[in-house]
């Protein structure tokens, strides 16, 4: 296959566009311009245009992936699907995944604790942060250490409590909406307990 021309692309920097004979489109990236050598009347043979052709691919995975952990921090599964999404074989979504741990852009262990400390800051309790690290594809193993970095259930349970009493003492009503907006929180029922008997202690007090 000859190269008819090649052009310098209008929107992204250091890609380049390269039309064969037969009308066909590549895009490729310098690297692979310095790596094959290309200049518009070159002849690829049959072998070296695969190899061009996955070069140019996995480039664009890279690419693609590069942009995608820039715009928001995901989880290494998150990144393969929406790259998967976006027409990347399975193969070149990993292989893209891979080259960003390698640099250390993309650290599952690290943006498991960033969910939790997110969570955790918006006074939200660890069964809540184990359904968005499971949704966001985060491994299992990695949940236990994530969940370390969390504060004290304590202080975000009566930090609520006191959010929603008025005044006076709760009646039953008001301390089962307070209990069961706490366990959609995701507070375990013991701690929620202990939080409702700290407000009793302290409204016995005044």
């Amino acid at each position: 296959m000859r190269i008819e021309k090649i052009e310098p692309s209008r929107h992204v920097q250091g890609r380049y566009l390269i039309w064969f004979t037969d009308g066909t489109l590549l895009k490729v990236t310098e690297q692979e311009m310095l790596d094959f050598a290309l200049c518009a009347g070159r002849e690829l043979a049959e072998e070296e245009l695969a190899s061009l052709q996955d070069a140019a691919g996995r480039s664009r995975a890279r690419a693609r992936a590069a942009a995608m952990i820039g715009a928001r921090a995901l989880s290494r599964r998150e990144l393969e699907k929406r790259l998967v999404g976006k027409g990347e074989t399975p193969e070149r979504a990993a292989e893209a995944a891979d080259w960003l741990e390698d640099i250390g852009a993309l650290d599952d262990r690290s943006y498991a604790a960033s969910v939790v400390r997110h969570y955790a800051a918006m006074g939200y309790g660890p069964a809540k942060m184990r359904d968005e690290l499971y949704r966001r594809g985060v491994p299992r193993e990695l949940w236990e250490e994530a969940l370390e970095e969390q504060p004290d259930a304590a202080e975000a349970i009566d930090r609520y409590i006191a959010s929603k009493l008025r005044c006076g003492v709760p009646d039953e009503k008001t301390l089962k909406r307070i209990s069961d907006g706490l366990r959609r929180r995701g507070f375990r029922w013991e701690d929620i307990r202990a939080g409702l008997h700290r407000m009793d202690a302290s409204l016995s007090d005044t």
